[in-house]
C-alpha cells in the first residue's frame, strides 16, 4: 500500500486533515497553527472528506501553503511539503511538528489573531486557560500554589466526581472567574489536573485520569 492510501485509511483525525484544496491561505493558516499548539500532524491537500483522490491541480497551492504558513501564522509555523504522484494525481503531504513557540496565532479576515488547537478532527479557538497554560509551560519554576479551600474543594471533588467545569467551579467555591481560571492554570502546570475538550464542553480531571470519549462533566 503506498504511504497516502495507508493516511488516508486512517480517516481525519487529530493528527490528520484532508483538504481538497488550498485556495485561501488565511483559512489553511488555522489547522497550521492547530496542529502546531496540540500534537503536531499532517495535512494532505488534493484528498476529498471522503478520502477520494482529487489531486493538487497547480503549483499555486504549494506556495499558498507556504505563505500561509509564513504570513498568516504568528510566529511562523514551522512545515515540510512533500509531492506524491498517485494514480496521475499529485497529492500534498504537509507535515507540521509540535511547535515549543506556542501558541501560535492565525491572521483572521478582521484582522485579528486567534489561536487555534485541535481536537479530535476539529480545529478550535484556544480558550483563556490554555493560552496561559502555553505561556508558561516552558518555565514553570516560578508557579506557587497554595491550598486554600478552592483549592482543596477542587482536589476533593475530583476525587469523588472525576470531573468538573470551571462554571461549576466557581459556582461551588463563590470565587471570581479570575481566580478560577488562576487556580486551574497553575495545577495545571504542576500536573496535578488535566484539561480535556469535548465537541460542547471543556472540564478538568485529576492528572492521568482517562475519560470516555464524549464523557461529559457534572
Amino acid at each position: 500500500m503506498h504511504h497516502i492510501e495507508r493516511l488516508i485509511s486512517e480517516g481525519e483525525h487529530q493528527m490528520l486533515y484532508f483538504k481538497y484544496e488550498i485556495s485561501d491561505a488565511g483559512k489553511i493558516a488555522r489547522s497550521l497553527v492547530a496542529f502546531a499548539n496540540t500534537n503536531g500532524g499532517r495535512l494532505l491537500v488534493g484528498v476529498r472528506d471522503n478520502g477520494s483522490l482529487a489531486g493538487v491541480r497547480s503549483e499555486e497551492e504549494f506556495y499558498m501553503g507556504d505563505t500561509a504558513a509564513k504570513m498568516h501564522c504568528n510566529p511562523e509555523v514551522a512545515i515540510t511539503v512533500k509531492s506524491w504522484n498517485l494514480y496521475r494525481k499529485n497529492i500534498l503531504e504537509v507535515t507540521i511538528p509540535k511547535s515549543t513557540l506556542r501558541p501560535h496565532f492565525a491572521l483572521q479576515e478582521d484582522k485579528s489573531w486567534i489561536a487555534y488547537h485541535r481536537v479530535g478532527d476539529q480545529n478550535f479557538p484556544a480558550n483563556r486557560i490554555l493560552l496561559r497554560v502555553w505561556k508558561f509551560e516552558n518555565d514553570p519554576r516560578d508557579v506557587v500554589l497554595q491550598f486554600t479551600d478552592a483549592e482543596k474543594f477542587l482536589l476533593a471533588h475530583l476525587e469523588q466526581n472525576q470531573t468538573i467545569t470551571i462554571s461549576k467551579f466557581i459556582r461551588s467555591t463563590g470565587i471570581k472567574k479570575s481566580k478560577a481560571e488562576q487556580i486551574l492554570v497553575k495545577m495545571i502546570l504542576l500536573k496535578l489536573i488535566d484539561m480535556h475538550f469535548s465537541e460542547n464542553q471543556t472540564f478538568f480531571t485529576l492528572h492521568g485520569v482517562t475519560v470516555r470519549p464524549g464523557e461529559s462533566a457534572p
